[in-house]
């Protein structure tokens, strides 16, 4: 039986370097990474969750206003024992393009990597065990939102029978936790989007796995996902800094 990989020799790679340009209320004169839930940035809330569960070892992918995020991830201060460091990956790098860049400084280790905007009360210890259970090359955490809309239950007949209030989706949906094997840099290029062709090819090749998290989790995507994150912050109801740990 192989051992149980250990979250502290991981380095979490965090991709800190789009424009979010949907939340441009924000985002004019920060990076969207450094959008603040509860007074901190809402990366810092990121790093945390990681490091609630065992994680030592940041790199942060940097592009747009990248060195306001490298004077974040300088200031700190980290709980002893916990480095976080920058890589500029470029003004207009994509994700994928800026994973492979993170990969290759790496030199060729297994890595965690997520987005600096999600949040969620997962149990990462249940996510490497899940990846290394099968032993392909990715794992991808999968979630179903709650629906921005409440939608109306109709019957056959054509009269509404009811309503639901934003009931959660179906269908799973890409929830931005992953582990990633050194090979997955084979389905990279400096100009893939990480979300389309990469992931495809490693699922069309069998060598990506869903790793369903059924609890909470939410995005940073808009002005109003801003909006909510906040108030469960100010209400004392922020799931992500209660992660479902289980042994």
């Amino acid at each position: 039986m192989r051992a149980r990989m250990d979250p502290a020799e991981l380095t979490v790679v965090i991709l800190c370097g789009g424009r979010g340009t949907r939340l441009q209320e924000r985002t004019q004169s920060i990076p969207k990474p450094l959008v603040e839930i509860g007074g901190r940035p809402i990366v810092a809330h990121v790093i945390e969750l990681y490091v609630a569960q065992g994680f030592r070892r940041f790199l942060l992918c940097t592009g747009y206003k990248h060195e306001l995020v490298e004077r974040f991830a300088a200031a700190g201060p980290w709980p002893e024992g916990v480095a976080v460091d920058c890589l500029d990956t470029g003004l207009e790098t994509p994700t994928g393009g800026r994973i492979l860049r993170a990969a290759h400084a790496l030199g060729g280790e297994r890595f965690c990597a997520t987005y600096a905007d999600g949040v969620a009360d997962i149990d990462l210890g249940a996510l490497l065990r899940a990846h290394q259970a099968h032993g392909e090359l990715a794992t991808m955490t999968v979630v179903r939102p709650r629906l921005q809309f409440g939608v109306a239950r109709l019957g056959d007949d054509g009269r509404v029978r009811g309503f639901e209030e934003k009931p959660q989706a179906e269908q799973w949906v890409n929830g931005g936790f992953f582990v990633f094997e050194p090979g997955v840099a084979g389905y990279l290029a400096p100009d893939s989007v990480l979300e389309r062709e990469p992931l495809e090819r490693l699922a069309a090749d069998g060598q990506l796995h869903a790793h369903r998290h059924e609890g909470f989790w939410d995005c940073m995507d808009t002005y109003k996902d801003a909006i909510l994150l906040n108030d469960l912050w100010a209400a004392g109801d922020a799931p992500w800094t209660r992660p479902r740990v289980s042994r």
